[in-house]
């Protein structure tokens, strides 16, 4: 027997709301507050003592490993306001210093201009004063951002937003992609 121009409409009307539903509700899952502020999954991760205010110096980097081992960071003293900064001038920051298009490491801070890199593999470099923004190269997202508190002379790690370069899941290590 075949479908009414009703049932058609119904059909048709009832897999777009299915189709639209797969496309819209993931992503509405996948945002997370990327203000700075921890969020409730950021609430999950270690607190972790990264450097003192007292010893930082503008311009010169402090790498850690958060929030396993192996997930490199670099922390930076930009000396001039940044995004998400912390400290009492707001230029404390820190990322991964995995580059977002391979996961080449980053490891040269070039403190006149206020960037990360270039990246060794395709030169690639970040801007830390925009929230690790793409300035120059072949990646395509910025840096995943480590969550900053101060607690009297010290700084701590407490969150991390935005994937680290390689894993499925940057608290657990999730699996690693290749």
């Amino acid at each position: 027997m075949p479908m009414t121009r009703r049932e058609f409409l119904f059909a048709g009307v009832a897999t777009g709301a299915f189709v639209g539903a797969g496309i819209v509700l993931p992503v509405a899952i996948s945002l997370t507050d990327d203000d700075g502020n921890p969020d409730s999954e950021a609430l999950l991760y270690p607190r972790q003592r990264v450097a003192s205010l007292s010893e930082l110096r503008n311009g010169e980097p402090v790498f850690f490993d958060y929030p396993l081992v192996g997930q490199s960071n670099i922390l930076v003293k930009v000396g001039a306001p940044a995004e998400a900064g912390i400290g009492p001038d707001g230029d404390i920051v820190a990322f991964s210093n995995l580059c977002t298009h391979m996961g080449c490491p980053l490891i040269e801070f070039q403190a006149d201009h206020g960037v990360l890199g270039p990246c060794p593999c395709h030169f690639t470099t970040f801007d830390l004063a925009r929230d690790a923004q793409v300035t120059l190269g072949q990646a395509t997202q910025q840096l995943p951002r480590v969550l900053l508190t101060p607690d009297g002379d010290d700084i701590y790690a407490v969150g991390i937003l935005r994937l680290v370069y390689g894993y499925s899941d940057s608290l657990t290590g999730g699996e690693r992609v290749s």
